[in-house]
């Protein structure tokens, strides 16, 4: 089974249990809310795979399944007015994007299930108790379960790139959870005897500045964290650390 069909599976069964308990009137068609900090064009392919995934399991948009889609354009401090769209709207069920998102949906409600279909560190950034048990309203995938992860994506730009000496760790510190990747980048730093430098970026207008600052302070390396306004400049971030000679690990694609 995919990713896209587990994503889909696991949002058809939170979708029973309200809907068999509120006794809904026949006829009426589920709604699953969607909402993303991205802009569409950004992630129309994963709004493609999530209808795939749900036509594969009998269920058709507009058919007998509504998705409610929702974009921040980039701009998390629209997530909250979002959610709050959705949750007025009486969604059956929520799929969120990243950590941001999650955030927002965690203070809006605690009765509508959600599916996180990515997750940084879930547990750390207390969206769940634990991923054994995850309790709640809250469930879905984590793509770091262990955050030392990203610290591994350090050793392997190392080993590609074994003269480097000063790693700059490019990151966004607003989500929660976010600086437990940026720990286990420094310490996998310290470990491999790499000095480091933390980069911040909180909006999309920033990434010029954060490569000049890496190349006013001489690092010879660039560990991009996994974060929405990373992923939506994925392709200008990839260019300027090739502009600037860093040799680049990504916790996405950057074509993707």
């Amino acid at each position: 089974m995919d990713r896209r069909v587990f994503i889909s599976g696991m949002t058809l069964s939170l979708l029973a249990a309200p809907l068999a308990a509120e006794a809904q009137p026949v006829g009426k068609v589920p709604r699953i809310g969607v909402i993303v900090t991205a802009t569409r064009p950004e992630t129309e392919h994963l709004i493609k795979a999530l209808s795939e995934g749900l036509r594969e399991l009998g269920y058709v948009e507009g058919r007998n399944v509504m998705l409610e889609l929702r974009f921040a354009e980039g701009r998390q401090e629209r997530l909250p007015g979002l959610v709050a769209e959705l949750v007025q709207l009486k969604v059956d069920v929520l799929v969120t994007g990243s950590n941001p998102v999650i955030a927002a949906v965690k203070q809006a409600t605690a009765t509508i299930p959600v599916v996180m279909a990515v997750s940084r560190d879930p547990v750390g950034a207390k969206f769940i108790p634990s991923l054994a048990r995850p309790g709640g309203n809250i469930t879905g995938l984590a793509n770091d379960s262990a955050p030392e992860i990203i610290g591994k994506n350090l050793a392997l730009l190392k080993e590609a790139a074994p003269r480097i000496s000063r790693v700059a760790f490019l990151w966004n510190p607003v989500p929660p959870g976010a600086d437990t990747s940026r720990n286990a980048v420094e310490s996998a730093a310290r470990n491999l005897g790499i000095a480091f430098q933390s980069v911040e970026v909180r909006g999309r207008n920033e990434f010029e500045g954060a490569f000049a600052a890496m190349v006013r302070e001489r690092a010879d390396g660039v560990v991009v964290a996994q974060d929405p306004v990373t992923f939506g400049s994925r392709s200008q971030v990839a260019l300027l650390a090739a502009r600037s000679r860093l040799p680049a690990v990504y916790g996405q694609d950057p074509e993707g």
